[in-house]
């Protein structure tokens, strides 16, 4: 499912991947791998140490929707608006040892963790009052931290699917080994090996669900990567080698042999990345939409048999499939036909102990989080065990533990609050479609027929998934773990020529988050996201307004970004603009791609803003949808300054208070590469230097910063 998120992944309960997703490249391998010695990365660590410091919460705490102790007022709103709303917030929280950023959604999430570690700490008391979901999530995390159980069984969780890898004879074996690798690697961090298989819906016809081929399986977190020429990119893939040589010493092997094996990975991503789209590029969704029989993917990979892979899989009667990069899989049949059996089960074995060793023991553990985490993100200590078993818990059993969040801390009061804050903004984008002096009355009929169709979800799905086939077994955290991933594989690919589910969520209850489906048409608000000092109910209406009600509107405007237009009212890829209203469009979101161009994220490296196009458009039309929304639903009432601030003054802090955030260089740079939004500085100045509201709230003049000249405006 393609999703449109809020925020960063960083910022969500569930954790980021450690490890990338789709990219390949060119072979940097031209001096040699230097051998990894024992003192330089230790191959044994000592098992996580117990948590210390934060303990479980038995309830969440009260942070205001607008804290004036997050302000620093020394500064002119009309020269950074961001710092003026955030300074002191950015001083007075500085990152974690175990965080790569920090921010409010991140601080929100984390005391969510903490909250959610306080349920499971007594769902895990094995007494006989625990009900049917208590007992799974209780299981699950008694086991996951019993950390001595995990470190005395080292390697052995690998030893099977090793064991299965040894007796491939012959290339022809690989895709039956390769399926089951599949399913027992979902969800894996950062894709699955080779490519990735799986449901989705038909770019046509949103209303069925058919077989999705994905290009996937590489261990670093893009493409460019691979193919970038630049110093840092070239001490990036050094990095990577050491870190490729040092997990193969840990699977037993030699120096030379995993030098070797080293080399060889690199090799086969490379290749594959120099075949994938860009970030980019997959932006654009008729770049993706390649629907073709199974016999015509078996012509791009004529030594791989597609047969024996889906009957392998489970899924025998697929006859077409939708595959997203035709030219990535072609690739794919090159490298399977001119690459030996050797160099393939090296890369198989990368790809399995890469996706298995944040579960495994400390030594494993470690060399994991000393490449994907220090390194890449800068990260100085592993986070405490607790909050690692609560993320992948609600990862792998999240609509289990969210009916215990839920129960515990969602009213039903705050979702009627959304719901009408939610019509008051769709009815504000209503009246902004019916004024736009740009689109054409036909383009005009479609985009109403399209924003009356989204559906709203709000806090938790209306249907809570059943687990029920789902053994978790108390004192099996590995087999847990495995199981959770064949249990997610097999429910997504059982999907495929059913029935689309709209029902279905793409997050989590406990979720700090919020997202728009364009194949859905549906915008939906996790409970967890819903809570102080995102959604405050103690605040008056211009702060929830100018948070939430700004998500809100950036999760609507989403659906008529440069990507969520190309689908209309049923979820379907098709056109239903004019031309002379797409090139008006065009025209407009131009003006914004070249304002973020000119944004320096660190270093020197600016916004990619045609990657982070979607996302600005959004910030700007949601903040001025809720806006429009805000002043319909206060007409009429008498308005007074609060804590010496106006009411709109009080709307556009409440607005910037949600990006403030620390980030470490590292990330930054990581970020700037792969992330879809902008950095929250840019999008807070970026948002309001374009609103002539702001200007008058905060009486900024022509020249200020804050004030450009030349106004960019889509929705």
């Amino acid at each position: 499912m393609k999703i449109t998120s809020f925020v960063a992944c960083l910022t969500l309960l569930a954790a980021c991947a450690p490890s990338p997703q789709n990219l390949r490249q060119p072979d940097p391998v031209s001096k040699p791998l230097p051998v990894v010695s024992a003192s330089a990365s230790p191959l044994v660590a000592a098992p996580a140490p117990l948590p210390t410091g934060k303990r479980p919460l038995s309830a969440l705490p009260y942070t205001p929707g607008l804290d004036l102790a997050s302000m620093d007022a020394s500064v002119d709103p009309c020269t950074d608006f961001y710092k003026y709303s955030c300074g002191g917030w950015m001083k007075n929280n500085p990152i974690p040892a175990d965080q790569s950023s920090w921010s409010v959604y991140g601080k929100l999430a984390d005391e969510n963790l903490q909250y959610l570690w306080g349920i499971l700490e007594d769902a895990a008391k094995p007494v006989a009052t625990r009900d049917v979901v208590q007992q799974k999530i209780g299981d699950y995390f008694a086991s996951c931290m019993d950390t001595e159980s995990v470190e005395k069984s080292g390697l052995a969780p690998l030893q099977p699917a090793l064991a299965e890898l040894a007796a491939v004879k012959t290339v022809g074996d690989l895709p039956a080994v390769l399926a089951r690798m599949h399913l027992r690697a979902k969800p894996s961090h950062g894709g699955d090996p080779m490519f990735q298989f799986t449901s989705g819906q038909d770019f046509g016809d949103a209303s069925k669900v058919i077989a999705f081929a994905y290009a996937a399986g590489l261990g670093l977190p893009d493409r460019d990567y691979y193919v970038k020429t630049d110093a840092k990119s070239q001490e990036t893939r050094d990095k990577y080698l050491q870190h490729l040589q040092r997990m193969f010493l840990l699977l037993g092997e030699i120096p030379s042999d995993s030098q070797q094996h080293a080399q060889i990975v690199m090799a086969i991503e490379t290749d594959l990345a120099k075949a994938s789209l860009t970030r980019v590029d997959k932006r654009d969704p008729h770049k993706l939409h390649h629907k073709m029989t199974v016999a015509k993917l078996q012509a791009l990979t004529p030594d791989f048999s597609w047969s024996a892979y889906l009957s392998a899989l489970g899924a025998g009667d697929v006859k077409e499939l939708n595959v997203t990069e035709p030219k990535f899989f072609q690739e794919l049949g090159r490298q399977l036909k001119t690459r030996d059996l050797a160099a393939w089960t090296a890369y198989l074995r990368w790809q399995l102990v890469r996706a298995r060793a944040p579960y495994l023991s400390a030594a494993f553990e470690q060399a994991s989080f000393d490449f994907y985490r220090k390194y890449l993100r800068g990260v100085t200590e592993q986070q405490p065990r607790w909050k690692k078993c609560v993320n992948w818990l609600d990862r792998d059993l999240g609509e289990a533990l969210g009916q215990e969040f839920v129960r515990r801390t969602f009213t039903a009061e705050t979702r009627q609050r959304t719901v009408r804050m939610t019509e008051w903004i769709e009815k504000a984008m209503e009246q902004d479609i019916q004024s736009l002096t740009w689109m054409s009355p036909a383009t005009k009929k479609q985009a109403l027929a399209k924003l009356h169709a989204i559906r709203n979800k709000v806090g938790y799905p209306d249907k809570w998934r059943d687990y029920g086939t789902l053994s978790v077994v108390r004192g099996d955290f590995s087999g847990n773990i495995e199981r959770s991933m064949e249990f997610e594989s097999r429910r997504q690919l059982a999907k495929i020529g059913k029935p689309l589910d709209r029902g279905e969520w793409g997050m989590t209850p406990p979720t700090v988050n919020a997202y728009y489906d364009p194949q859905m048409n549906d915008i939906n608000f996790p409970a967890g996201v819903l809570q102080p000092p995102l959604f405050d109910p103690k605040m008056e209406d211009a702060p929830n307004y100018g948070n939430t009600g700004a998500t809100i509107g950036h999760e609507l405007t989403h659906g008529f970004d440069d990507e969520g237009r190309q689908f209309d009212a049923r979820g379907d890829l098709k056109d239903w603009w004019t031309k002379q209203d797409a090139k008006e469009f065009e025209k407009r979101t131009a003006c914004i791609k070249e304002q973020y161009a000119q944004y320096v994220v660190v270093d020197e490296i600016h916004i990619n803003s045609a990657l982070t196009l979607g996302e600005d458009v959004a910030d700007l039309g949601g903040t001025i949808l809720a806006w429009m929304a805000w002043k319909s639903a206060t007409q009429g009432m008498t308005l007074s300054p609060v804590d010496g601030l106006s009411p709109e003054q009080r709307f556009f802090v409440g607005m910037a208070q949600w990006a403030c955030t620390n980030e470490r260089p590292e990330d930054l740079r990581l970020h700037a590469a792969t992330d879809p939004h902008s950095p929250g500085r840019f999008r807070i100045n970026g948002v309001v230097s374009n609103m002539p509201e702001f200007w008058k709230a905060f009486q900024c003049k022509p020249g200020q910063p804050m004030v450009r000249q030349q106004v960019c405006r889509v929705w």
